[in-house]
C-alpha cells in the first residue's frame, strides 16, 4: 500500500475518428485536465477546485471499476478536476476525467497500473479505444480490436511535430457521444466503404511519414461524418471554408461539435478565422484554439 495522500495526473483531450477512422484513429492535443484523487481522510483543501466524486455518475464508476478490477481493499476518496478540455465538444472530456481518476488511484494505491492497463479499462469503460489510446499514451494512435471496440488488441503511436497546426474550433453547441451515434445507419455501400478505407489509409500514411502536406484532401467520409454534421449548424461549412483558407484538410472532431482543420503554422490564423465565420453565419458563437499534438500522454505531474 502507498503512503501517498494525494496524486494529481495532467491529461491531454484528443480528436477522434480523423475522418473515416471510426473508433480506430485518435490524437492527443496540447489542451489539458488535472484531476486530484486524494484519501478522504487528508486534510481537506478546497484550493485544487471542489470534489465532484459525490455529484458526478461518471466518477463513480471508474472508481467503483478501478477496486473491482485491481483487488485493492476500496477507500475512501475525494476527486477534484480543473482545466481547459470542454464537456462534449468532441474533445475526449471524459476520458481525461476516467484517465486522471484511473491512474490517481492506480498510484495511490500502490497498484501502479501501466499505461497499456489503464488504456484497456479506459476502453473498457468508453466502449471504443480511439480517444483512450490517444489520451493516455499521447501522439497519433491507431488502435487495433478484433470482434468489439471496447476490448483493445494493441496501440500504433505516432509522434506528431508540433509543425502540424490543429485549428479546432468549438461552437457553443453540445453533442453528446450516445446520442450521435443514434443516427448512424446500420449499413453503408460498398463505394462508400472503400472510399472510406482509402482516406483512412492517407491519412495514417501522411501522419506516419511525417509528410504533413500528403493530408491534403485526405479525408473523404462516408461512414460517420455526413448523418453527424448535419445536425450542428454550420460544421460541414466550417470545415471547407478552413480548407478552402490553406488547410490541408479538416475533420469532425468525434461525434462533434469541434472540428478541426490540420495546416501549417503560417496557415493556422485565416484557418481559424474562416471556420470561426461560418459558425457566426450560422448564429453560433465558437472558441478557436490553435493546438499542437501532444506525444506524452497522462502525466502524474504531482504527489504528496
Amino acid at each position: 500500500m502507498s503512503s501517498l495522500s494525494r496524486v494529481v495526473c495532467k491529461v491531454p483531450g484528443s480528436t477522434s475518428n480523423c475522418g473515416s477512422g471510426f473508433d480506430t484513429l485518435g490524437m492527443a492535443v496540447a489542451l489539458f485536465n488535472e484531476v486530484a484523487v486524494e484519501r478522504a481522510d487528508r486534510d481537506r483543501d478546497d484550493s485544487f477546485g471542489p470534489d465532484i466524486y459525490p455529484l458526478s455518475e461518471m466518477a463513480r464508476e471508474t472508481v467503483a471499476r478501478f477496486f473491482e478490477e485491481s483487488g485493492v481493499a476500496p477507500f475512501e476518496v475525494r476527486i477534484r478536476i480543473r482545466g481547459d478540455v470542454p464537456q462534449a465538444r468532441g474533445l475526449g472530456s471524459s476520458v481525461t476525467v476516467r484517465g486522471g481518476i484511473l491512474g490517481g488511484l492506480s498510484k495511490l494505491s500502490g497498484a501502479d497500473w501501466g499505461k497499456d492497463k489503464l488504456v484497456e479499462v479506459i476502453t473498457e469503460l468508453e466502449g471504443h479505444p480511439d480517444n483512450a489510446s490517444a489520451s493516455i499514451l499521447g501522439g497519433f494512435t491507431v488502435s487495433r480490436f478484433l470482434d468489439s471496440p471496447a476490448k483493445v488488441e494493441s496501440v500504433n503511436k505516432i509522434e506528431v511535430s508540433e509543425a502540424l497546426r490543429l485549428v479546432v474550433v468549438s461552437p457553443e453547441f453540445e453533442v453528446l457521444t450516445s446520442a450521435s451515434r443514434g443516427v448512424l445507419p446500420q449499413s453503408l455501400d460498398f463505394a462508400s466503404v472503400v472510399s472510406s478505407i482509402n482516406s483512412v489509409s492517407c491519412v495514417v500514411g501522411a501522419l506516419a511519414s511525417g509528410n504533413y502536406a500528403e493530408l491534403a484532401n485526405a479525408v473523404h467520409d462516408s461512414v460517420h461524418e455526413p448523418y453527424r454534421l448535419k445536425n450542428i449548424p454550420g460544421a460541414a461549412a466550417a470545415i471547407a471554408a478552413g480548407i478552402e483558407a490553406g488547410a490541408y484538410t479538416g475533420w469532425l472532431s468525434g461525434s462533434g461539435s469541434s472540428v478541426l482543420c490540420a495546416c501549417a503554422a503560417e496557415k493556422a490564423e485565416a484557418v481559424m478565422a474562416a471556420m470561426r465565420e461560418k459558425f457566426s453565419e450560422a448564429g453560433l458563437d465558437s472558441v478557436g484554439r490553435d493546438l499542437s499534438a501532444e506525444n506524452t500522454g497522462l502525466q502524474i505531474s504531482s504527489s504528496e
